[in-house]
């Protein structure tokens, strides 16, 4: 596994497969996670504005986003023995029914301490129009490497 983190460098690249945004996955997501919250459910409710944005229809959960990045960063580390550790993100731009996003990571820089390996990402997911709809970093941890 020591070659796995030896061969990173920063400006290296991942990727997690896109996902196509429904009516029926923002309502699964409701059941998942019991978050009935109108703003995904409810395009008469949002209709109006909230302050200054108006959705203009229902929304994707934001927690959504994060759940794409984790299985990006999780199908990427656990193979080569590594657990993803930290994820912060914040939301960008709403995601409605009917775009597609897809998560992605940039490798940011390495760190080796005397007990552990560390690999910092910036994270993002884009939609079908290249915008970011979220962004954020992640912390992904390798194990040490084992004494030749």
């Amino acid at each position: 596994m020591s070659a796995a983190f030896d061969n990173l460098k920063d400006g290296d690249t991942i990727d997690g497969p896109s996902f196509a945004v429904s009516r029926e996955s923002i309502r699964l997501f409701c059941d998942a996670s019991l978050d009935y919250n109108p703003l995904h459910l409810d395009d008469n409710y949002m209709q109006g504005s909230f302050g200054k944005t108006s959705f203009g229809g229902i929304i994707m959960h934001g927690m959504n986003n994060f759940g794409l990045i984790s299985r990006m960063l999780t199908d990427w580390a656990f193979p080569q023995g590594a657990i993803h550790r930290r994820l912060e993100t914040r939301w960008l731009k709403p995601v409605k029914p009917g775009d597609t996003i897809r998560p992605a990571g940039i490798i940011r820089a390495k760190q080796t301490t005397a007990h552990s390996r560390w690999v910092l990402l910036d994270v993002m997911v884009s939609n079908q129009h290249g915008e970011k709809v979220a962004q954020g970093e992640a912390m992904v941890e390798f194990p040490q490497a084992k004494a030749a």
